[in-house]
C-alpha cells in the first residue's frame, strides 16, 4: 500500500518539506552513477555503524539521511514525507519541524546501530527521518482520511482509510522484518522502528500543550482545518 494524498492539506506553505525533498533530490542526482556520478561522495558521506561505534565519520549520522541508493528508494521517501510532513510542519513551525526531523533521524540511526553494531555495510536514506514524521502524525490526527494506493498482484485499487489503520500496519510490518529473516533483505528495519518511535516521543509534549485527547476531542483526530474534497479516483480497478 501506498499514500498518495491524505485529505488534509497544511494551511501554511511547508517550506521545509519543500526544501528537504529538494535537497534529497538534489543529492541523489549529484551521486547517481547515470547522472551526476559523484559516487566516491556516496560512500564518503553514507553511515557505516562499525565506524560510528568506534569514532570514525560520526557525521554519517546526520549526511546519510539525504542519500539515496535508487530511483524507488528515493520516490517511496519523498512521498511519504510529501503526504504526511506538511500537518506535522503546520503544527510545530518551520524551525521546530526542521529539529524534529533531523532528531528522528539521529534516533533511527542509533536503533539501526544498537542493533547492529558491527555493520559495515552502508546505511543511507532518509526513511528513518520520515518513519519519525509518520510517528508524529499518527499521535496527532490518527483519524485523518488518507487515499492509499493498494497493488495485490493484478489488482489496482484506490480506497480511504483512518491514518492509524495506514502507520499502524506499516509499523507492525517494521517490527515483523526486524525479527524475521527479512531483516537479511538490505533494509534498516530497526531504523525505520526506531525512527516511528522517536516521532512519537518527540511530539508527545506538543500533543500535551495542545490538550492531549483534549486535542483529539476537539478535532475528531484530524488536522484542525477543514478536510479538503476530492473528486472520484479515475485510476481503473484492473480485474483479471
Amino acid at each position: 500500500m501506498f499514500p498518495i494524498r491524505d485529505h488534509n492539506p497544511s494551511e501554511r506553505t511547508p517550506y521545509v518539506t519543500i526544501a528537504l525533498i529538494a535537497i534529497n533530490i538534489v543529492m541523489f542526482l549529484l551521486t547517481a552513477s547515470w547522472a551526476g556520478g559523484m559516487v566516491r561522495l556516496w560512500e564518503d558521506l553514507a553511515l557505516y555503524p562499525v565506524a560510528v561505534t568506534n569514532g570514525a565519520n560520526l557525521w554519517g549520522l546526520v549526511s546519510h539521511m539525504f542519500l539515496h541508493a535508487g530511483i524507488f528508494h528515493i520516490a517511496g521517501n519523498m512521498l511519504f514525507l510529501w503526504v504526511f510532513g506538511d500537518n506535522l510542519e503546520d503544527q510545530m513551525g518551520h524551525l521546530g519541524f526542521l529539529l524534529f526531523y533531523l532528531a528522528c533521524g539521529l534516533a533511527a540511526a542509533g536503533a539501526q546501530i544498537a542493533a547492529n553494531p558491527s555493520e559495515g555495510i552502508p546505511m543511507v536514506g532518509a526513511s528513518g527521518a520520515v518513519a519519525g514524521v509518520m510517528g508524529g502524525y499518527l499521535l496527532l490526527f490518527p483519524k485523518a482520511r488518507v487515499d492509499v494506493l493498494a497493488i495485490i498482484i493484478i489488482f489496482i485499487k484506490v480506497f480511504t482509510i483512518p491514518a492509524w489503520v495506514m502507520l499502524g500496519l506499516w509499523f507492525l510490518f517494521q517490527i515483523f522484518g526486524s525479527f524475521s529473516l527479512m531483516g537479511s533483505d538490505g533494509v534498516a528495519y530497526w531504523a525505520h522502528a526506531g525512527g516511528f518511535l522517536a516521532g512519537i516521543v518527540l511530539t508527545a509534549p506538543l500533543f500535551l500543550r495542545r490538550g492531549a485527547t483534549g486535542f483529539w476531542d476537539r478535532t475528531e483526530g484530524h488536522p484542525p482545518h477543514p478536510e479538503a474534497k476530492y473528486p472520484r479516483s479515475r485510476i481503473p480497478q484492473v480485474r483479471r
